[in-house]
Order: C-alpha cells, then sequence, then structure tokens
C-alpha cells in the first residue's frame, strides 16, 4: 500500500515513518506537513531506506488539496492536532476518497465524535483506526489482554505514569520556552470535566478523582483520572458494568499541584496555556497552596507505571486480572516511555501494518482494541526493542 503521513514533519509521524520503512506491504511513504521544507528534511533521513520516501507541502484546512493528496494513496496515518479541530475533517476526507485511515487521537470529545462517522466509513469500504498510540493504543489493547483472561468485566482501568519510575525523562512539555500542545492537552484534560463510565454508563466528572487499586502479585496504590478516550472505547468494545478511568501514576506532590492548576483553571485565574507552562516553572504562591493536599494525598504505592486492571468474574468466581510491561524488556519500559514520539508513532506504525496485511481491515470507525491483534502487537512491539513480547498478565481470584 502507499501511505500518506501527514504531520511526519513532527517527532511522532517521523517516528512512524521510520518503522513503517520497514514493514512488509508498504510500497512508499508521502510525507505531508504544512511545513513543507521541514517534510523535505524528514524525507532525506529515509534517502536509503528500502521503499521511496517523498515529500510534498500540504495545509489540511485545504479540503481540495487534502482530498488530492488521499487519492493518490492507499492509507493515511494522521498525526495532525489538535484533534478536536482536525481529526474530523481529514477523516471525512478519506472516506470520501476511500483511503484507509490511523491516528493518534488522545482527546475524548473528538474521539466520540469520529466514532460517530462509523456508518459512513462502512458504506465506504474504510477501515479507520482512532487511537492508535501509546495511551490510547497501547493501554486498550493491554485491556483487551485483560479482558480475554475474564467471563464478565466488572471495572477496567489504564493508566500511564507521570513522574514514577518507569516514566522516563519524557521533554515534551516546552518547546523554545513555550509549552507544547502536548502541555495544553494535559491541562485541558485535568480540568473541567471528563468523561468516564461509573455502573456501566458514560459520565461526565471532574478530574483528579482518586482510585484506590488492589492488583495481583501484591500491588496496592492509588491513582488519578485523567480526560482520555479509553473508558469511551472501552465501554464500547468491553462492555463493564461497573467503573472505567483512564488513570495517571503520579506522586502526592505533583498531584497536589496538578489540583491547583485544575482549581484555578476552572475559576478562570489560569488558561490552560498559562497553566501548562507553570508545569514547568511553578510558582511559590501555587507550590504553597499545594502543600496541605500534598500531604494527605494518598500515593501511588507499589503500582506499575503503565497498565490495564480489569475485575470480573471467571468461572463462577470473582477475579483480579493485571496486564503491564515487563520493566526488563529494552533495559526498562522508561526506554520507551522516556520518548513519547517513539512511544507513540512505532505502535501507530504497527497497527498500520496489520491494517495492510487484513488482520485489521475490518470497515468502519474503531478504537483499537475493537480490531487490532492485541498478542500479534505486542510480539512486533517487543521485536521492535530487540527482544519477544513485553507483556506480562497477573491474575488472582477475589476472596
Amino acid at each position: 500500500m502507499k501511505v500518506l503521513a501527514l504531520g511526519a514533519a513532527g517527532a511522532m509521524g517521523a517516528a512512524a515513518v521510520e518503522t513503517a520503512t520497514h514493514l512488509l506491504g508498504v510500497e512508499g511513504i508521502v510525507i505531508a506537513d504544512r511545513d513543507g521544507r521541514a517534510a523535505e528534511t524528514v524525507a532525506r533521513r529515509f534517502a536509503a531506506a528500502p521503499i521511496p520516501v517523498t515529500a510534498r507541502p500540504l495545509d489540511v484546512t485545504d479540503a481540495p488539496a487534502l482530498r488530492d493528496a488521499l487519492s493518490s494513496v492507499d492509507l493515511v496515518l494522521n498525526t495532525v492536532g489538535p484533534y478536536y479541530r482536525f481529526g474530523r475533517t481529514v477523516l471525512e476526507a478519506a472516506i470520501d476518497t476511500g483511503t484507509h485511515y490511523l491516528d493518534i487521537c488522545d482527546d475524548w470529545e473528538p474521539t466520540l465524535d469520529m466514532l460517530g462517522l462509523d456508518d459512513a466509513a462502512r458504506a465506504a469500504g474504510v477501515c479507520a483506526i482512532v487511537g492508535m498510540g501509546a495511551s490510547p493504543g497501547i493501554s486498550n489493547l493491554l485491556a483487551a489482554l485483560a479482558a480475554a483472561e475474564l467471563d464478565t468485566v466488572h471495572d477496567a482501568y489504564t493508566a500511564w505514569p507521570v513522574d514514577v519510575p518507569g516514566a522516563g525523562e519524557d521533554e515534551s512539555l516546552l518547546t523554545d520556552g513555550q509549552p507544547t500542545a502536548a502541555a495544553v492537552h494535559w491541562m485541558q484534560q485535568s480540568s473541567g470535566t471528563i468523561s468516564a463510565v461509573a455502573a456501566g454508563r458514560l459520565v461526565s466528572q471532574r478530574p483528579l478523582r482518586p482510585v484506590e487499586l488492589t492488583l495481583p502479585g501484591g500491588r496496592h496504590g492509588t491513582a488519578y483520572t485523567v480526560g482520555h478516550p479509553e473508558p469511551i472505547t472501552l465501554q464500547r468494545s468491553l462492555k463493564p458494568i461497573g467503573d472505567a478511568a483512564n488513570l495517571m501514576v503520579v506522586t502526592p506532590t505533583t498531584l497536589a499541584y496538578l489540583e491547583v492548576l485544575r482549581r484555578d483553571i476552572d475559576a478562570g485565574a489560569l488558561t490552560n496555556e498559562a497553566a501548562a507552562r507553570e508545569l514547568t516553572r511553578p510558582t511559590l504562591g501555587r507550590i504553597a497552596r499545594s502543600v496541605p493536599t500534598a500531604l494527605r494525598t494518598r500515593g501511588p504505592g507499589n503500582l506499575p507505571p503503565f497498565f490495564a486492571a480489569l475485575s470480573g468474574r471467571r468461572a463462577g468466581r470473582d477475579h483480579r486480572v493485571l496486564a503491564h510491561l515487563d520493566p526488563s524488556i529494552a533495559g526498562g519500559i522508561d526506554k520507551l516511555f522516556g520518548d513519547m514520539a517513539r512511544a507513540t508513532g512505532i505502535p501507530l506504525a504497527l497497527g498500520m501494518s496489520q491494517v495492510i496485511d487484513g488482520r485489521a481491515r475490518r470497515p468502519g470507525v474503531h478504537p483499537p482494541e475493537s480490531v487490532i491483534d492485541a498478542p500479534s502487537f505486542f510480539t512486533d512491539l517487543g521485536r521492535e526493542f530487540g527482544g519477544g513480547s513485553p507483556v506480562v498478565i497477573e491474575q488472582e481470584p477475589v476472596g
């Protein structure tokens, strides 16, 4: 298949292209970006690739140009954000041109919007996979593996690390002294209301709510809710009858500061952009305000850094299942999550490979867990890091 990599002059798209160049079935890649010179620069990095990698300038707000670019390829990788502005636009164009589609959308609002295009995609014979990155993406597939160990699912939680061992040293919050889109997105999803699941139904809740977890292997700790697509899609795919949420594994000090920022954003005293700037340049006043909260905030205990934890019934008994990444692989998962560009771009490319070879090529708009073969995906992910499957599944009966 011929592939259009939208926004691949950026770090995440470029990481996806790097992986995609050696995948079977990829005949050529076009790097398309609003910054044509940047696209050319990235394309030159792959001059020695076994397939042709070319570049073209493209502004996704130019509808005729977008459709022209999509019409000349079989599949598009969309890494152009923010997805609340561009997700639906690009997906609609892909459906119109009969082009298969994958993205790394981590906003829950546009995820709902794009899932609403399922009928149109089915009618056009287009396979679209929304949220094929790290979280969502890897997190959803961990949940799918855990759910396979249960007859019915009660609660379903996915979690990712912020500032605990295994989180690595992500430097994606500031660029040239200004907050990145990722940092602003984090503030948006840590304030206002978010979507979660309670008693099997989607509900609106405030973020940063504590969730106390007891997991197999003697693990116990508290993580905190944040806005993300996982509970929305897991509610559809796994049908939990209890609760579901996406969680941050975070230290009490950081959680307390986030709580101060949340309150000030909600009160109108801070914009998301100003709050994002304070993530790396905390003010003394807000630090002081956060201290009482930090002292009474429960910490992560010995929770793993990146995992899916499900509870439910198996063979008539209550059961807990934990699916997480082996911390010993490839020098530790911090090697993966310390570079969020690769942690997001590599899964995007590996998901694409299952569309190309037909395993995941089902018409419609899907979350990863509905169409991606999880065991094969994790075998491929481990291979990228020089080992076998990086997943550990632990389970135990309750009571």
